[in-house]
């Protein structure tokens, strides 16, 4: 099963220097293409179902920033394959709109198992950074802050292969 996991860059940095996505003091959170999904998103084409679990996981990725204020503001989502057992999605809250695609990975994910990591281009980054700034006041129902929110969504990630997080996180490791 193919899972997106959110991170920011200090992240995937870590997750770099560790080789393994998460700690290893719980299950970590990922997104993938869900019964909830499928059933949001109306659609039977898994590219497109896939395509909406990765944005599931770059807005989770944006929370993520918010109580970072040194991460640079650039959105990270790591696309990985784990076996099917090891992911699930909670059913009490299958049809959350908060929780959409929402699925929890039990045992280690290893770095090296990923397909690709997802990333905003630099000139994603004022978007980004008002967008996080934003976010309480849309999770809060201001109108204009969820507008400026939506504003970083405007901005496709960018596919790196596994092979270029030495670069992205600027470690010749």
């Amino acid at each position: 099963m193919r899972v997106y996991v959110p991170l920011t860059l200090p992240g995937l940095a870590e997750a770099h220097a560790t080789g393994e996505l998460g700690s290893a003091g719980g299950p970590l959170v990922a997104y993938a293409v869900t019964p909830g999904l499928r059933e949001w998103y109306v659609s039977d084409d898994i590219e497109e179902l896939e395509y909406a679990a990765l944005g599931r996981a770059a807005f989770a990725s944006l929370r993520l920033l918010v109580p970072d204020a040194a991460a640079p503001r650039r959105r990270v989502v790591v696309a990985v394959d784990v076996p099917d057992g090891a992911a699930a999605s909670d059913p009490d809250r299958a049809l959350d709109p908060a929780a959409l695609g929402e699925v929890r990975v039990t045992g280690p994910v290893r770095l090296a198992e990923a397909a690709a990591v997802h990333v905003d281009a630099d000139d994603a980054e004022a978007d980004v950074s008002a967008a996080v700034r934003a976010l309480p006041a849309a999770d809060a129902g201001d109108d204009d802050a969820r507008f400026v929110v939506d504003g970083a969504e405007d901005h496709e990630l960018l596919w790196y292969a596994a092979q270029e997080i030495a670069h992205l996180v600027g470690s010749d490791r």
